[in-house]
C-alpha cells in the first residue's frame, strides 16, 4: 500500500538528494557533463575560500530568520482579527489570501513597478507626505536592498501564517474559553493561558515548514536584484544557481546545496529539541 508513495518520494526527493551529494565531490561542467572527475573535498575547500560564500551565508540567515519571525508575529495578529466577528468577514478572509496565492514572479514584477525610483508609486507617496526629500532607489542601494526584499516576502508570507493559525483558532472549544472567562481570566490571560497552548502545535509545524521554504526560496531575489547590488542580497540558493548556470560548475553548486541542507538539518534538530523541552515543561 505504501509502495506508490515510496516510489514517488524516492524518485523526486531521495534520488536527487543522493545525486547532488555525489556531484559535490566531483568536477562536473554543465557544458561537458561526460568529462566528470572525482575531486574529493576540492569543491568544499574552494567554496570556503570564497568571500561570496560567507556573504551569502550571512544573507541567508538574516533572510530566513527575519522573514519567518515577522511573518509569524504579523500572521498571528492577522488571524486574531480574522477570527473576530464582523461584517464581510468571509470576503476579507478570501481577499487576504491573494498575496500568498499570487505567483512569485508576478509579485516580483508588481513590486518592481511599485519601487521604481522614477515612476514607482511608493516614492510618490513618501515624497508627498514628506518622508523623503528625493526618490529612493530601494533595490539599487546596498543598505536598503535586502530589507526591501524581506519586506516584500513578509507581505507575501503573512497570509500563510494567518490562515493556518486561523484554522487552529477555529478549533479552540468555545466552552473552554467561556469557563476561563467565568474564572476571571481577562482577554490577555485567556489568550496566553488557554488559546496559545492549544494552537501551539499548529504554530510550530507552520514555522518549521516556512523556515525550510524561505531558506530555499530565491525567485523573488532572482527577478528583483539577482543578488545585487554588490552581492548584498546574494543568498545560498541564489549563489548555487549562479554557480551552476553562470559558472557551469555543477559540482560547486552541489557543494553549496549540501552545506545549506546540513545547516537546515541542524536548525531543524535544534528547533525540535526546543519543542520537546517545552512539551515536557
Amino acid at each position: 500500500m505504501l509502495a506508490p508513495a515510496l516510489l514517488l518520494v524516492g524518485g523526486f526527493i531521495l534520488y536527487p538528494a543522493v545525486n547532488a551529494f555525489y556531484l559535490s565531490f566531483t568536477s562536473t561542467n554543465l557544458l561537458n557533463v561526460d568529462a566528470q572527475q572525482f575531486v574529493g573535498f576540492d569543491n568544499f575547500t574552494e567554496m570556503f575560500a570564497q568571500p561570496e560564500f560567507y556573504q551569502s551565508l550571512r544573507n541567508s540567515l538574516v533572510w530566513t530568520v527575519g522573514n519567518v519571525a515577522f511573518q509569524l508575529i504579523l500572521g498571528m495578529l492577522g488571524a486574531l482579527v480574522l477570527n473576530a466577528k464582523f461584517k464581510g468577514r468571509g470576503f476579507i478572509r478570501g481577499l487576504v489570501l491573494l498575496p500568498w496565492a499570487t505567483p512569485s514572479v508576478l509579485v516580483a514584477l508588481m513590486w518592481l513597478w511599485i519601487l521604481d525610483p522614477n515612476l514607482g508609486i511608493l516614492n510618490d507617496i513618501l515624497l508627498a507626505v514628506g518622508l523623503l526629500n528625493e526618490p529612493m532607489a530601494w533595490l539599487a542601494n546596498e543598505e536598503t536592498a535586502l530589507a526591501t526584499l524581506m519586506a516584500i516576502d513578509i507581505w507575501q508570507g503573512i497570509p500563510f501564517f494567518a490562515v493556518m493559525i486561523l484554522a487552529a483558532l477555529q478549533g479552540v472549544p468555545a466552552d473552554l474559553l467561556e469557563a476561563a472567562k467565568i474564572d476571571g481570566a481577562g482577554p490577555w490571560q485567556n489568550y496566553w493561558q488557554v488559546v496559545l497552548p492549544l494552537i501551539m502545535p499548529t504554530v510550530l509545524i507552520t514555522v518549521m515548514l516556512r523556515l525550510i521554504w524561505t531558506a530555499n526560496y530565491f525567485d523573488l531575489i532572482l527577478v528583483l536584484t539577482n543578488g545585487g547590488p554588490a552581492n548584498s542580497t546574494l543568498t545560498l540558493p541564489l549563489n548555487a544557481y549562479h554557480t551552476a548556470y553562470k559558472g557551469s560548475d555543477l559540482g560547486g553548486a552541489a557543494a553549496l546545496g549540501v552545506v545549506q541542507a546540513l545547516l537546515l538539518v541542524v536548525l531543524v534538530v535544534i528547533y525540535m529539541r526546543q519543542v520537546r523541552k517545552s512539551e515536557i515543561a
